[in-house]
C-alpha cells in the first residue's frame, strides 16, 4: 500500500508503511510468543537455551558483532549480554526497505538456581557466541548405592 510513495525510511510514508506492517503482525497468527519465556518475533538477536545435568549452553545468533565488544554479566542467576551491531551504510545511503537490525541491544536470560557464576566460558565462531555456565557440583544428582 502507498509503495510507490514511501522512497525512504525517514518520511513520513515510510513510518506510516511500516505501522500498518506491525499492525498487521500484531494482528495476524498466534496472540503474542509461542511461550511463557519467549519473546516476539523480530527480537535482536535470537536466542536458544538449552540445559544439560552439568551445565546451561546459551546461543546468541549475532552476525556482524565485534565479540570484543560483548558486555557479558552473571548476576543473581540472570546472563545480561549487551552490544552493538553497526550500521555498514553510508550515512548518506537512501534505503527503499532496510530490514536488518543495527544499533545497540541487551537481552537478559534467567538462568537455574544451581548455575555456578564462577565457571562460565564464552565463545564466538561464524556470527554465533556461545555461553556455557556449569552447574555447581553439590547441587548435582548422585547416584547412591544400596547395601
Amino acid at each position: 500500500m502507498f509503495g510507490y510513495l514511501s522512497s525512504f525510511e525517514n518520511d513520513l510514508f515510510g513510518q506510516l508503511e511500516r505501522m500498518r506492517r506491525e499492525m498487521d503482525a500484531l494482528f495476524s497468527g498466534p496472540p503474542g510468543p509461542m511461550g511463557i519465556r519467549s519473546v516476539t518475533s523480530g527480537t535482536y538477536p535470537a536466542i536458544n537455551v538449552g540445559a544439560a545435568s552439568d551445565r546451561v549452553d546459551v546461543y546468541l545468533f549475532a552476525a556482524g558483532v565485534d565479540p570484543r565488544s560483548l558486555d557479558i554479566s552473571l548476576q543473581q542467576h540472570l546472563l545480561s549480554i549487551a552490544g552493538e551491531r553497526p550500521a555498514e551504510a553510508p550515512a548518506e545511503a537512501q534505503f527503499y526497505r532496510r530490514e536488518r537490525f543495527a544499533g545497540d541491544f541487551r537481552r537478559v536470560i534467567s538462568l537455574p538456581e544451581d548455575v555456578d557464576p564462577d565457571r562460565v566460558e564464552a565463545r564466538y565462531r561464524d556470527g554465533v557466541l556461545h555461553i556455557t555456565v556449569a552447574r555447581r557440583e553439590e547441587v548435582k544428582p548422585r547416584q547412591i548405592q544400596v547395601e
